[in-house]
């Protein structure tokens, strides 16, 4: 396999202090997320976890190369990685591949892994020292299916080791409910809406007491919507980020699609909340009124707390709810927590 021009390449190694600042990660089914401390302080970067792939020409590597676009090549074929993938793809008329589907591997696409083995390298670069601490998100185990996180852990562990680093698997749901609460020993319920999957954490005192997935999110809304209106899913997830406020009525048949799904979505996670928490034995029996907390790509839009606030209350659940928070940067919140995370787990040493 070649990369690209722009493709990571290792640098020499800077002197660093053995206990170097750990780097929280986020690998979902749509985007890949990182969140560390650098020269210009605490902060976070992203790309599409998504790939193009075209006919490996030499005008076609010559112009990603001057460019400064990154790309894989193998058997003949250009993988173009990321955020270009997504403009290519766009350009073109046609769809982005996803190295992840309903927020596990997809083992469909062959060069799957290679791509997120990529990706991670440009994001994260090589580890400042032996062994330094990465907090990365794993999924909670599904309800609606019979898939398992456990390759997904196995895989993506393996690639960060690679890149140096000491990976410790953190739940997604957790690391969101400590992204918005990292002072204190918080009781409350964690939700991650990414494109691939709803993750749920039940929290007591920082310990996940009940934690679960389903396999319905982003995607779900862009696909269905689609299918019904005969229009790509990738048109439809620019309406999607760009116009749709949820709190507001829709004005074509596109947003009415897109409004309905959402209910959906919403529906199915407060069902499932009302159900999972109210016949686990680990629920403690609360006193005070606790927040939840939703973060992911799947609740940017304007209107989404309240859509889903509105439905939670035709459930019941084994507590009050004292407030539904939306996470000051949901797309950034589960790399951030598992940085904290992955920080305390040190500092604790």
């Amino acid at each position: 396999m070649v990369f690209g021009k722009f493709s990571p390449k290792k640098k020499p190694q800077r002197a660093v202090e053995p206990d170097c600042e750990p780097v929280g990660l986020d690998i979902g089914t749509s985007n890949i997320a990182v969140y560390k401390n650098s020269d210009s302080g605490l902060g976070g970067k992203i790309e599409p976890n998504a790939f193009f792939c075209v006919p490996s020409l030499k005008t076609t590597k010559d112009f990603l190369d001057r460019n400064n676009i990154r790309f894989l090549e193998k058997n003949d074929s250009l993988y173009i990685l990321g955020k270009p993938a997504m403009e290519f793809a766009g350009m073109m008329g046609q769809q982005t591949r996803y190295p992840m589907e309903s927020g596990m591997l997809n083992l469909g696409e062959d060069e799957g892994i290679n791509v997120i083995e990529s990706i991670l390298s440009s994001l994260l670069g090589q580890a400042q020292s032996k062994d330094q601490p990465l907090g990365f998100n794993v999924p909670g185990k599904p309800i609606d299916s019979n898939t398992t996180a456990m390759f997904n852990e196995s895989i993506f562990k393996s690639l960060l080791e690679n890149l140096g680093y000491r990976p410790r698997p953190i739940n997604e749901a957790m690391a969101v409910l400590v992204s918005e609460f990292p002072d204190g020993h918080v009781t409350g319920i964690g939700i991650s809406m990414g494109g691939g999957m709803c993750n749920v954490c039940c929290s007591y005192l920082s310990i996940p007491v009940v934690t679960y997935s389903i396999q319905k999110g982003g995607n779900f809304i862009d696909q269905t919507v689609a299918g019904s209106v005969g229009e790509s899913p990738a048109i439809i997830r620019i309406i999607k980020e760009q116009n749709l406020d949820l709190a507001s009525a829709p004005k074509n048949s596109i947003e009415h699609g897109l409004h309905a799904c959402y209910d959906n979505l919403f529906t199915t996670l407060a069902k499932s909340l009302e159900e999972i928490l109210g016949a686990s034995d680990n629920v403690p029996k609360l006193r005070k009124a606790v927040p939840i907390v939703l973060s992911g790509g799947a609740v940017l839009a304007p209107g989404s707390r309240e859509k889903f606030a509105s439905i939670l209350q035709d459930v019941t659940l084994p507590f009050e709810v004292s407030e539904i928070i939306l996470a000051e940067s949901p797309l950034y919140a589960t790399a951030k927590g598992a940085y904290l995370i992955a920080k305390e787990q040190m500092n604790s040493k």
